[in-house]
């Protein structure tokens, strides 16, 4: 019986783009599940059949989900949940933005809360819930001068979308806040529309009846979060009040809803709302870089981080070994090494130039040789044919031809150089590939997903 994953996430990334479209989903629920293990094997049992993949937290109170399933298996989908009272007839939050890579395994944990709330369930009422808005509701609340709308996600998430007029606090974690708002609207339980919303609605489904505890009157929450409200304001043709991205917790790490860019660069200010995490294994920050910054830093974000991804690779994995950086991921934009967020007048680069890192010779020698060449961004790694020593790219931007000289970047491939021979563009032999097209060569070296690809 299995009740793991048994394939590598690049062996699935294969399967799945040999096959169909694939949704990009989300739901909850509050239950009381006696048996929390049993249930997980139960669920991993049928999902596994229908090659769904995804991140799912199990607990006593319930059930948290954020999935990615074929479209041809999701009416089988649907059956499985069914099968539980608790889950009939749930609303599933389909993303507005699909990318069939957004999930690569199917993980389910058992977790003491499907969310870290900070909160004992034992003290008030879970179920006695704030009245849920659905997207013309939740508009029409928030021209009432008497409402005050809280965004109850973390910092790095409000920071590049958010709905007009909402308190973002700045916070790491969805604990932090509730003691926080709660202080800071004290004066306003009585005759004030508190009015709240998440990603999804997990969140605020626990803080709308922690408020209404509190001794909050007029307690709101957006019905299926921002998920669900970007996907009926498109359906009905409403006004968006929410302007930016979505953050969202998976590959794609966002998904637009409106064309606004509110947040900046953290390393030079400039308008940008794409978050990446730093190319150095060892790092992996999660922080906003901009193209520009992308190329100047080699996808890091800091001088230290470009030194150890030039490192070997045994090098870079004894700097690794026994080191924790799970709480330095999640610092997120506040890392010191981000001058621009830390607002710092000097520039980055700046910065670098007047104080160099001090670095082995033969690092000195290799990157001076290379910054002697200029690095356009062209794409990405996806997959490695390891019989054939064959790799497969994703063209971003620019032009490959054969005869190109490029470099492929990546924090475990580290800095390879080669000359691009007999070129495959979807799936044809050609000399030229564009924006957009999917091509393979033969490369001695394995490449991985997390790679870039320059052209000299």
């Amino acid at each position: 019986m299995q009740l793991y994953n048994t394939l590598s996430a690049e062996e699935r990334a294969k399967l799945i783009d040999q096959a169909g479209q694939r949704l990009t989903l989300s739901f909850y629920a509050y239950a009381k599940i006696e048996n929390p293990t049993q249930f997980r094997n139960d669920l991993f049992l049928k999902w596994n059949k229908l090659d769904a993949l995804g991140r799912i937290y199990v607990a006593t109170e319930g059930i948290n989900a954020q999935m990615s399933v074929p479209a041809e298996n999701i009416e089988a989908f649907r059956e499985t949940l069914e099968k539980y009272d608790f889950l009939k007839g749930i609303r599933l939050n389909i993303a507005v933005e699909h990318d069939d890579h957004s999930f690569l395994k199917l993980t389910i944990k058992v977790r003491n809360k499907i969310v870290a709330d900070g909160l004992n369930d034992e003290t008030f009422d879970v179920t006695n819930k704030g009245v849920h808005l659905n997207a013309r509701e939740f508009n029409a609340i928030l021209d009432d001068p008497n409402t005050i709308v809280v965004d109850f996600r973390n910092h790095y998430e409000s920071e590049v979308g958010h709905f007009k007029g909402a308190i973002t606090p700045d916070v790491e974690t969805f604990r932090e806040s509730l003691p926080i708002i709660n202080e800071q609207l004290k004066d306003f339980k009585e005759d004030k529309n508190l009015v709240m919303y998440c990603t999804g609605g997990i969140r605020c489904e626990k803080a709308s009846a922690y408020y209404k505890h509190q001794g909050f009157k007029n307690v709101f929450q957006l019905e299926g979060g921002i998920i669900n409200y970007a996907k009926q304001i498109k359906e009905e043709g409403l006004e968006s009040k929410f302007i930016g991205k979505n953050f969202v917790f998976d590959h794609r790490l966002g998904e637009r809803i409106t064309d606004d860019i509110i947040a900046q660069c953290h390393q030079c200010g400039a308008p940008c709302d794409t978050h990446v995490n730093c190319a150095n294994e060892g790092c992996h920050l999660l922080f906003i870089q901009c193209d520009s910054c992308a190329e100047k830093m080699e996808n890091c974000c800091s001088t230290t981080c470009v030194e150890t991804i030039y490192l070997p690779l045994e090098e870079q994995e004894k700097l690794r070994k026994g080191v924790k950086n799970g709480n330095k991921i999640f610092q997120k934009g506040k890392s010191p090494d981000l001058k621009f967020k830390q607002n710092t007048e000097r520039n980055i680069f700046e910065e670098i130039a007047q104080k160099p890192v001090k670095v082995s010779a033969v690092t000195q020698i290799r990157k001076r040789k290379i910054a002697t060449e200029r690095k356009l961004y062209i794409g990405k790694g996806q997959h490695y044919f390891s019989k054939a020593q064959v790799g497969q790219f994703l063209i971003e931007k620019e032009e490959l031809k054969t005869g190109d000289t490029i470099y492929v970047i990546g924090p475990t491939t580290g800095n390879q150089k080669l000359e691009v021979g007999t070129m495959f563009v979807n799936g044809v032999e050609s000399t030229v590939a564009k924006s957009g097209d999917k091509v393979t060569f033969v490369v001695p070296f394995k490449i991985r997903e997390s790679d870039k690809i320059y052209k000299i």
